[in-house]
């Protein structure tokens, strides 16, 4: 060969060798598709996730702008000043018992049994829906219910016992099911609800007796723009307009928080999964991409001494390896894609997402690029290895290994910088991103070094007496010895299971932390103040031994804090402080005479009983810590349109574990007392638990109170974690498969070195079972140092994934990680041992013709 191949002759060439099955680049193949399936299935889901949200956010919200405020409705002003920006559509929220059978009148049949049920009541006036349609399971395009008659969902239907056109109360007042619920447009901006949802007509609430004042309830105002204004700037004018009134605001833009907030943390814990299952990969390309060209040794020398020169070496092997990346790469973007319309399935009860195949370019280039970008990373080494190096030096790699050549770094160092800004540039949050890409680069960083630490320790150690262990140490560092390229591969693998494992029992830690120690048995909402006695009398004779702790509940929102003479304005701050959650919108107000049960003073003293001095006010410790207030402080709140200041009495610390009443702000009696207010009640059976039989009496004897049974609160809250376990469990096993890859990989490209050693070794008359016992003892100590390794780079990064992205507390379950690392130990001794036996077949003769 005189003169360089041209790119079509070298690919001829290439084809010709390259099996159609890739034969030898299988691990390339799987470690790039399991790396840009992830990416791809993540990248696209979250995207028509994000693009549904976007496009739909006017129906998904049920309007431009909503305006929700508690325990009023809005002064004509008000709605007026809502009504200069277009139409408006308005509504209440609160929760109720709804009741069927004998107690309600119903007149479905004889002897129909009674039903008590809390539901989630929707209070819509004659323009609802603005946007978007309500649709009826009956097919039936409608809007808001006739007086009298109600849209219920299945549930309330189920639980009630009912069918349409059977009568059922809530408070003082009957309604008829006149349907039920199919689809429900601004249904996921309306939150978490203790109760399926009964839609009613806009003055059924006030009717039934559930608004009056000192009741528990949320008036809701949308508005569907004219003349294409900004949200934003309406909100704002609306702010400076009504500064006070204690509004909280949400656009079209962001029409469910929640959901944005759920898809944008899942979408980045998820890319990280899938950047770490291509890292592991990585190292699993770089072995396969290694083992591939050494198999390849006898051809490239042969290729050089027919006169094929460095460049057509670099040109056919390329073009090889590119097929095989590009093929696999494809390949995982074809299974991303189509996974995709089942996760959105799973999904659909949860979060807007388009049913059937859903393709984003964007998110498939990025996939893509991810890929080949890491192929390019760890292919460039051991291919510019072989390209540079003399036919007989090629020839000699047994007894004399390649060096790493430093030409390799330009490319790999290309391709890293390429990495970095492709991850900073698509990240929605780049700080996180980053310290991903510190964390892996460390983790590389400290391998490295790793390796050659490992060699030169088992060449210090003296020799054992034992020949098995002593052809394992070294093995560990005699020359051409892969104890470097396996320190890297099996560092991040049994790093992947570690981080699993943290991941996994840190969250089903919270979840088994959400059963509160002490949880009452219900909750009830707006009882009368006056009938207290009443209440208790009612729940004693249910169950004697019950403990019914009540308190006063009202809604406010603070207005300015600060010392006496300088008080800052909540509405004048340019953005609320980090921690200072309660400075947002309205919140829940009481008064005592004594601590809140559960709380411990921080600081300052408790108020005596009968208290009649100046108005006093408890600050939750940590609240106060992030607005800057202490005892002597003042705080001002709004109560119904009403400002009252009290002066901090105290800190407290809250326990936010017992799941029973927290208040932020804890006033004196002579504070709030004279305040619009109703009572809120937990009750805990010390006998067998009434059930059923109280929730009727209670609806009987107070139809304007809610009851909540704790129980399938906690159960809805247990399966929403489950959830997000579940899906952290799915995710993070792609990095686990990466890392097995990796495993099987590792051990796979130090096959040719080990078919020599075990040949030799067999010429020399070591037994089948002294090989297997020789590998044994090399892999074990190997694995079990790395296990250590393990240790040390997946507990941070699972702390990091835990407390940053998903904002759970750290609760790891160290027996499991323990159990789990053994477990990832327990597979790489089994791998090696496996993959030991196809040499132990081998034949003396044939092998060493091979040489």
């Amino acid at each position: 060969m005189s003169a360089s191949l041209d790119w079509a002759s070298a690919w001829r060439i290439a084809r010709r060798d390259l099996n159609t099955r890739f034969k030898g680049l299988r691990l390339l193949l799987v470690c790039l598709f399991l790396g840009t399936a992830a990416l791809a299935a993540i990248g696209t889901l979250s995207a028509a996730i994000e693009r549904e949200l976007a496009s739909r956010g006017q129906e998904l919200l049920g309007g431009d702008l909503e305006i929700e405020v508690w325990q009023r409705d809005l002064s004509p002003e008000e709605k007026a000043a809502l009504e200069e920006l277009g139409e408006i559509s308005g509504g209440v929220r609160m929760q109720a018992m709804a009741v069927s059978g004998a107690a309600s009148g119903a007149v479905s049949g004889a002897g129909a049994s009674e039903n008590a049920a809390p539901v989630g009541l929707k209070s819509v006036d004659a323009n609802w829906p603005l946007y978007g349609t309500f649709t009826l399971v009956d097919g039936h395009k409608v809007g808001a219910p006739a007086n009298g008659e109600a849209w219920l969902d299945q549930g309330a239907i189920d639980r009630l016992g009912i069918a349409v056109g059977d009568r059922f109360r809530i408070g003082t007042k009957e309604l008829v099911a006149a349907g039920i619920i199919a689809t429900e447009p601004d249904r996921l901006s309306e939150g978490f609800q203790l109760g399926p949802t009964v839609i009613v007509a806009r003055d059924f609430p006030a009717q039934a007796g559930l608004t009056a004042p000192g009741a528990l309830y949320e008036s809701k105002y949308r508005i569907a723009f004219e003349g294409g204004r900004a949200p934003a700037a309406a909100q704002e004018a609306l702010e400076q307009r009504f500064p006070e009134s204690g509004w909280r605001y949400r656009t079209r833009d962001r029409a469910s928080p929640g959901a944005d907030r759920f898809v944008g943390r899942m979408g980045e814990f998820l890319t990280l999964v899938g950047l770490a299952a291509l890292v592991i990969a990585g190292i699993g390309i770089g072995g396969g991409v290694a083992s591939y060209l050494e198999a390849r040794r006898t051809s490239i020398a042969t290729l050089k001494v027919l006169g094929a020169s460095s460049r057509d070496i670099a040109r056919i092997y390329a073009l090889q390896i590119g097929a095989a990346a590009l093929v696999g790469t494809i390949a995982g973007l074809m299974v991303g894609v189509a996974v995709t319309p089942l996760l959105g399935f799973a999904l659909k009860d949860l979060l807007p997402v388009e049913s059937g195949v859903v393709i984003d370019p964007g998110a498939l280039i990025v996939a893509a690029s991810f890929g080949l970008l890491v192929a390019l990373v760890f292919a460039a080494g051991p291919l510019i290895r072989a390209r540079n190096f003399a036919a007989m030096a090629l020839m000699r790699v047994r007894v004399a290994p390649l060096r790493l050549q430093r030409q390799a770094l330009p490319w790999v160092c290309g391709g890293l910088i390429a990495i970095v800004v492709l991850v900073l540039t698509t990240s929605g949050n780049p700080n996180l991103a980053a310290m991903f890409l510190g964390g892996a680069a460390a983790a590389f960083g400290a391998l490295a070094p790793l390796g050659a630490a490992i060699r030169r320790a088992a060449r210090a150690i003296p020799r054992p007496r034992s020949p098995l262990v002593r052809t394992a140490l070294a093995n560990l560092h005699r020359p051409g010895s892969s104890t470097g390229a396996l320190v890297t591969a099996l560092g991040f693998g049994l790093a992947a299971f570690v981080l699993l494992a943290a991941i996994q029992s840190s969250i089903n830690g919270n979840i088994a932390r959400s059963i509160p120690r002490d949880a009452p048995d219900y909750f009830v909402l707006d009882i009368p103040r006056d009938r207290e006695a009443d209440f208790r009398a009612l729940v004693s004779k249910a169950d004697p031994g019950a403990t019914i702790r009540v308190v006063p509940a009202m809604r406010g929102a603070i207005l300015a804090y600060g010392p006496e003479n300088a008080m800052q304005r909540v509405s004048e701050l340019k953005e609320i402080p980090e921690g200072a959650w309660a400075l947002q919108g309205e919140r829940g107000l009481t008064y005592s005479d004594t601590l809140p049960e559960g709380n411990s003073l921080v600081e300052g003293t408790w108020w005596p009983q009968h208290y009649a001095g100046e108005p006093l006010v408890s600050l939750d410790a940590e609240f106060a810590r992030a607005i800057g207030v202490g005892p002597g402080d003042m705080i001002t709140v709004g109560v119904l349109g009403v400002e009252r200041s009290a002066r901090v009495a105290n800190l407290r610390q809250l326990d936010w574990e017992n799941m029973g009443f927290n208040f932020v702000l804890v006033f004196s009696r002579n504070a709030l007392e004279d305040a619009p207010h109703n009572l809120t009640a937990t009750i805990d059976f010390q006998g067998r638990e009434p059930g059923g039989m109280l929730l009727r009496q209670m609806v009987r004897e107070f139809p304007s109170s809610s009851m909540i049974e704790i129980g399938q609160v906690l159960e809805q809250a247990q399966a929403i974690l489950g959830q997000v376990g579940t899906a952290t469990f799915a995710a993070a096993s792609v990095a686990v498969l990466a890392g097995l890859a990796v495993l099987m990989g590792a051990i796979a490209a130090a096959r040719a070195a080990r078919t020599y050693d075990t040949v030799m070794l067999r010429v020399l008359g070591a037994s089948r079972r002294q090989i297997l016992a020789m590998q044994l003892a090399e892999y074990g100590m190997l694995a079990m140092l790395l296990a250590l390794v393990a240790l040390a780079l997946g507990v941070p990064l699972g702390w990091l994934v835990v407390t940053r992205l998903f904002e759970f507390d750290w609760l790891p379950d160290w027996g499991q990680i323990l159990a789990v690392l053994a477990l990832g130990v327990a597979l790489v001794v089994a791998f090696a041992l496996a993959g030991s036996l196809p040499l132990l077949r081998a034949k003396p003769a044939r092998a060493l013709r091979e040489l």
